[in-house]
């Protein structure tokens, strides 16, 4: 790896890929390759062939996905089993066709089963049933973990996934049909607070436990991991700290600066009791979280309010 070495982030429009961009940039890295989706459909096998054909690059990083929280992943299971492995098997196939010798695939921890012992250790992959509400994304991100792995012990490629948990930050979703428990708490307690305090019913029990990790340090990791040669095809990258959704919800809107009431709706699903991640493996090469949860989510507000006009799919 040198700063001229040409890189291609798949998805480096979206919260991940933006943030690798970012990172990468700042630490002088010269040769970036992107495509928006209009530029380049990556479900499409021939079209990203001739992509990698026509580009050159020598490393892929795969940040690009269909993704959604628990209602999306509900109602649209075949479009998030399908379109994700579409995806990331012509960008795994076709940087392995094209003898590209350095991958580094982009998961979620939600690869995990969902009873599986806390904290989550990557040899629990595989060990037991998934969450009902994600396993259709799920077993696509597994396929795409197990398919880098049998490159790297077929070929001896330097094929290497990141299972990151809970994700947000600049450049997040905030659309309450699609996006994850932060951002849509974030719009949430916003919205409320203009009007006038009102009430936010969110959806559970709030007991369930969760670990969350700003964007910009899973940048980080991925840059640390295109820098290093890691020696295992599997790791977890997280904060190795969780909280309640109930001390998130009470964290978000005291940084909003909500002061109305909160109701939990028990009607609605929890989704998984626990989830968080075993990290000692990236922390033993060297790799360790910086930013902590309150200030990362005041970042992310901050980003917010700065671009409330623009942000896709939000009319306030």
């Amino acid at each position: 790896m040198n700063k001229k070495t040409n890189i291609y982030i798949a998805g480096h429009k979206g919260m991940v890929g933006s943030a690798i961009w970012r990172n990468l940039v700042s630490k002088g890295y010269k040769n970036l390759i992107g495509a928006t989706s209009k530029e380049l459909d990556l479900r499409d096998q021939q079209a990203v062939k001739f992509f990698l054909k026509d580009e050159k690059p020598q490393v892929i990083i795969d940040a690009a996905a269909k993704v959604g929280g628990i209602l999306a992943n509900n109602d649209f299971p075949y479009d998030f089993l399908m379109e994700n492995m579409n995806i990331q098997n012509n960008l795994i196939d076709g940087a392995h066709t094209a003898g590209i010798d350095k991958f580094i695939f982009l998961g979620s921890s939600c690869i995990y089963p969902k009873f599986a012992p806390q904290p989550l250790k990557e040899e629990y992959l595989l060990t037991d049933s998934l969450e009902p509400t994600n396993e259709w994304y799920a077993i696509a991100k597994i396929s795409g973990v197990k398919t880098c792995e049998a490159i790297r012990k077929q070929y001896g490629r330097d094929y290497v996934s990141l299972m990151p948990t809970n994700l947000y930050g600049i450049h997040d979703n905030f659309d309450l049909n699609t996006s994850h428990v932060l951002p849509a708490m974030l719009r949430k307690f916003h919205e409320a607070k203009n009007n006038n305090n009102s009430p936010v019913t969110l959806w559970g029990s709030g007991k369930p436990m969760r670990e969350f990790l700003f964007v910009d340090d899973l940048a980080e990791a991925v840059v640390f991991a295109l820098e290093n040669k890691l020696p295992e095809y599997l790791y977890n990258v997280g904060s190795g700290v969780d909280l309640t959704i109930k001390e998130l919800a009470e964290t978000i809107q005291d940084v909003v600066g909500h002061s109305g009431e909160l109701i939990w709706d028990s009607s609605k699903p929890d989704g998984t009791p626990r989830k968080l991640m075993d990290v000692s493996k990236m922390h033993a090469l060297g790799w360790k979280h910086k930013i902590n949860l309150e200030d990362g989510i005041r970042k992310t507000y901050q980003w917010f309010l700065n671009n409330i006009d623009s942000i896709k799919e939000i009319k306030l």
